[in-house]
């Protein structure tokens, strides 16, 4: 009987998952990027995250901020899915909605959004905020998802009409305020960008946030097959319609030792296969009853990505929109049906 297999997904941030790959390749300029996405998009994933964080890396150079390399991607590429980490916790919601709307158009509807909620109390400084912990910031991670879909459907689907006859661009009544006030913010609304194309981006956010019932897709990362089975279990119990697992790959174990002798590794947090590419199907394999799809991290994305991209074969993508590629229905509109 053949196994369904998982969604896959990718994170391309940096050069590797490993600690010793900034030492072994290169350091992922906006090239490198480019043409791993390509590479990822031609072997059938269904998306890439970009990981990214509120302040620059330690000791290394600033980077491109992840939604701006999402947008520059966006056309550069034509079936894969482009989801930047944009923090709800030091970005004004209002300029992340619109951010994330804007990319849905410029991809055609491939976006989405890994929730991130850096929190630390430099981070804050950064925005003059005192630092949240606890039920306090995960109502404040709550409150940015939801004023994100709210203001994502402030635009109706047809409130464009082009009206040449009329003069009329487009339907004032099918565009909604949303007057929505959290204890640290206020949005009236509407967005200044028109419903994107999937009506709802796809959220994805760990599923140790506390907002599981929020998400599209919950990201669970444990370091055994027992513990993910577990986590996915919760996730679904708490609302999550699909649940994706972290895995950390090394192909050709024989490199280990070598990375491991400039920067160990340490403990797993997250799943981790180091061996052949035979056996990463066999775990997928396992996998594919507990998930509904597995994001890769390679230890070093120059060497394993093109290893990932033969060894695992090519897998079909199979719709236009991220959300038809992963069998989500398009949200309806919350003010049309209202009204």
């Amino acid at each position: 009987m053949s196994v369904t297999r998982p969604h896959l997904a990718l994170e391309v941030d940096g050069a590797g998952a490993h600690p010793a790959a900034g030492h072994a390749g290169p350091a992922g300029d906006i090239a490198a990027l480019t043409a791993r996405v390509t590479t990822a998009e031609a072997a059938g994933f269904a998306l890439v995250t970009i990981a990214d964080a509120a302040l620059p890396p330690p000791g290394g150079p600033a980077r491109i901020e992840a939604g701006v390399r999402a947008s520059f991607l966006s056309r550069r590429t034509q079936r894969i899915g482009l989801a930047p980490t944009l923090h709800v916790t030091v970005t004004e919601p209002f300029h992340l909605a619109t951010q994330l709307a804007s990319l849905d158009h410029a991809s055609l509807g491939r976006a989405g959004w890994v929730v991130g909620a850096d929190h630390s109390a430099a981070v804050y400084a950064t925005v003059g905020l005192p630092r949240l912990d606890g039920a306090a910031l995960r109502q404040e991670i709550a409150d940015g998802i939801d004023v994100a879909r709210q203001l994502w459907d402030s635009w109706e689907d047809d409130a464009i009409i082009r009206d040449r006859v009329t003069s009329r661009f487009l339907d004032a009544d099918r565009v909604h305020h949303v007057n929505f006030t959290g204890e640290r913010f206020s949005v009236v609304g509407p967005l200044i960008t028109p419903r994107p194309p999937q009506g709802q981006l796809v959220v994805l956010g760990a599923d140790t946030l506390g907002v599981t019932g929020r998400l599209d897709v919950a990201l669970v990362a444990a370091p055994t097959v027992d513990e993910v089975a577990d986590r996915a279990r919760q996730a679904r119990a708490d609302g999550a319609p699909l649940v994706v697992a972290d895995l950390d790959v090394l192909l050709g174990a024989d490199r280990l030792a070598a990375l491991d002798a400039v920067a160990p590794w340490g403990p797993a947090q997250r799943l981790r296969h180091t061996g052949s590419a035979e056996d990463l199907r066999d775990l997928l394999d396992r996998l594919a009853g507990l998930v509904d799809g597995v994001r890769l991290h390679p230890a070093e994305l120059h060497v394993d990505l093109p290893r990932l991209a033969t060894g695992l074969g090519r897998r079909p993508v199979t719709g236009p929109t991220l959300r038809d590629t992963l069998g989500l229905h398009r949200p309806v509109n919350r003010f049309a049906t209202a009204g």
